[in-house]
């Protein structure tokens, strides 16, 4: 069986992820692509994470990609979470992960809806979803307030289960959206605001995307992904797999099985490569300042080949990534941008001055895309208090 060690692993990271400068491209579908697709539940990593494998990085153009174009689009899959992929993979993950979230998110909608007073919740889930719909449709693209404004009689506040005594409540139709979304009904389409705005407007998937999501079978499709992902992350553990696409441990074994998953050996356990993978060149020299959530921080659940000991206060206490320095192929550092737009910097561990200064041009050409712009991380590291705070090193 062949054996795949760290170095290996961190030369392919960095040829199949577009993070060396001679495989930087222009061409927004084929970048988000190499990744499988890009995390959306920042909207700032997005834009950060396209722009960074960038030519010529250009938030225009990424926008464009998402709202004029759509040869990307915006839709929950993996996680529960929202993700940005290109059409064909977007309709890939919907029926592997997304129609799989439908069911337990529609039980949660029906035991709120029951437990806030209403005599028969599938019924009026029922009308509610026909309501929303048709108002969609009468509209165009439209956010919930909007719905909500349009047609009162689904803002009646739910009961939100809640572990503490306090009671919390959430609007009726804004469930009934996110049920929608999960069924693949509707799409989310521009934001209210900016760029950094996750706002966002919901549309009939129809309309948004041409032919909709599609019909696709879940058990064929989970093996497409499988595939898509060891291509661009392989090798890669069972418990990756399972982890990154939020599956069931059954789910993901007749996966593998089915995409003609290779095994491997691995540092420390068994891994998978896709069928007919070829070996990737050592790359040159590189460094990268990637942000939050990016797909390549999180690409892997057993990360110890990637992530030293040191640099674990880049991830907050679930496993979230917050925006990280890289040279070649190890997460060394953090970064975040201060309230006057300042980026600031703490390394996790020594850092040779000239590898020092290639970081400090990649911030600076992030600083220039950004242009001024100011944006908060949702999900920040917990070095991010000692980055925002205190002195940097």
């Amino acid at each position: 069986m062949r054996m795949i060690g760290g170095p290996e692993r961190r030369a392919r990271l960095a040829e199949r992820h577009r993070l060396l400068p001679r495989r930087r491209t222009d061409d927004l579908p084929a970048l988000v692509d190499d990744l499988v697709a890009l995390h959306s539940s920042d909207p700032v990593t997005v834009y950060l994470s396209a722009a960074v494998r960038m030519a010529t990085p250009s938030l225009a153009a990424v926008a464009t990609a998402l709202y004029e174009d759509r040869s990307l689009v915006r839709h929950h899959a993996m996680r529960r979470t929202l993700w940005v992929g290109t059409p064909e993979v977007v309709r890939t993950v919907h029926a592997a992960a997304t129609r799989r979230l439908l069911g337990p998110e529609r039980r949660r909608t029906l035991a709120m809806l029951a437990a806030s007073g209403v005599a028969d919740p599938e019924d009026w889930l029922a009308g509610a979803r026909n309501l929303v719909l048709d108002d969609l449709e009468r509209h165009g693209p439209s956010t919930a307030r909007d719905v909500g404004r349009r047609v009162p009689a689904l803002t009646r506040p739910l009961r939100v289960p809640s572990a503490s005594q306090d009671v919390a409540t959430q609007a009726a139709h804004t469930r009934v959206l996110l049920t929608l979304g999960f069924a693949g009904d509707v799409l989310r389409a521009a934001p209210t605001g900016s760029w950094v705005n996750g706002a966002y407007r919901y549309a009939l998937a129809p309309d948004w995307l041409p032919g909709g999501l599609g019909e696709q079978e879940p058990e064929p499709a989970a093996a497409v992904l499988a595939d898509h992902y060891l291509r661009r992350f392989g090798p890669a553990t069972t418990a990756d797999l399972q982890w990154w696409a939020g599956w069931t441990g059954a789910t993901t074994t007749r996966a593998l099985a089915a995409c003609g998953a290779v095994p491997v050996e691995l540092d420390g356990g068994r891994g998978w490569l896709a069928a007919d993978d070829e070996v990737s060149p050592e790359p040159e020299p590189w460094v990268a300042a990637l942000p939050g959530l990016d797909p390549t921080t999180m690409g892997w659940k057993e990360r110890d080949w990637y992530l030293p000991a040191t640099a674990a206060d880049a991830f907050d206490r679930n496993g979230n990534a917050g925006p990280t320095l890289w040279v070649d192929g190890r997460v060394v550092g953090a970064w975040a941008q201060r309230k006057d737009g300042t980026l600031v910097t703490h390394y996790f561990e020594p850092v040779p001055p000239a590898r020092r200064d290639a970081l400090a041009e990649r911030l600076a050409a992030l600083a220039e895309v950004l242009g001024g712009t100011r944006f908060s991380v949702r999900f920040p590291g917990r070095v991010q208090a000692r980055l925002l705070g205190g002195p940097t090193g």
